[in-house]
């Protein structure tokens, strides 16, 4: 896995977008998966800023966010559709049909899970997929567990995850479910990028890097893979040896 240390998550979010819309120049119908969270709005900013200038079009995109939550309406506030939607696909030219979410209201999760698995085999697979990385070391909603997850599943949000996000849910109490893709899928893509910004994810940040791999640190399956690029900035990155 290779690294970058950049001054700040708005440096972090121009060197991440100008790699999506990159890709999406040379590939004009690429598969892109997406996150949210904060850690993403800088990325999206800038490939907004892009597309508002002409430099890129994303008309011809299609794309597959990591998670959902459970239990919660589609149009509500902090659903992911509602936060994809404000924050980058009604700034941008793609084609809503495009974009695909696994269901978190589904009845049957196992049948939800095979339909999100074919959607993206049926795409040709995640072209670059976006992560940020939980204080626990998750990625998407992947948990820190006993085994890395494969497919798309439902899983019990932990505490800390439910503690760090509750503050976006004024209105109604937070999910304490979500549906999101496995380790195993997000390993299937053919690129990786990872952003960590802030002290708070530092320990994370060391343990996905020089801890052991192991499924008690979910983000450090990701040194398996061949193509995975990370950026920190510094505060994120302070504890790392080198």
């Amino acid at each position: 896995m290779k690294y970058y240390v950049l001054p700040d998550e708005n440096a972090i979010g121009q060197a991440v977008g100008n790699l999506f819309c990159d890709l999406v120049r040379q590939k004009a119908n690429a598969v892109l998966g997406l996150a949210t969270g904060a850690s993403p709005l800088p990325v999206y900013a800038r490939m907004i800023s892009q597309c508002e200038a002409g430099e890129v079009s994303f008309r011809d995109v299609r794309t597959f966010n990591l998670d959902e939550y459970c239990d919660l309406p589609q149009a509500h506030k902090n659903s992911y559709r509602t936060y994809m939607r404000q924050e980058l696909f009604d700034k941008i030219d793609i084609n809503s049909q495009n974009t695909h979410f696994l269901d978190g209201n589904c009845s049957d999760e196992f049948a939800e899970s095979e339909r999100f698995r074919q959607y993206v085999k049926a795409a040709g697979g995640i072209d670059l997929q976006l992560l940020g990385i939980g204080r626990n070391g998750h990625i998407g909603f992947n948990e820190p567990s006993e085994n890395f997850t494969q497919e798309p599943f439902k899983v019990a949000l932990t505490p800390s995850t439910i503690a760090a996000n509750s503050i976006y849910f004024d209105d109604i109490p937070m999910p304490k479910y979500a549906m999101t893709m496995g380790v195993g899928m997000i390993l299937r893509a053919k690129q990786i990028v990872l952003i960590a910004t802030g002290s708070a994810k530092a320990d994370a940040v060391k343990a996905m890097l020089e801890g052991e791999i192991t499924p008690r640190c979910p983000a450090s399956a990701l040194r398996q893979h061949p193509h995975v690029v990370a950026y920190f900035d510094p505060s994120a990155a302070a504890l790392l040896r080198k």
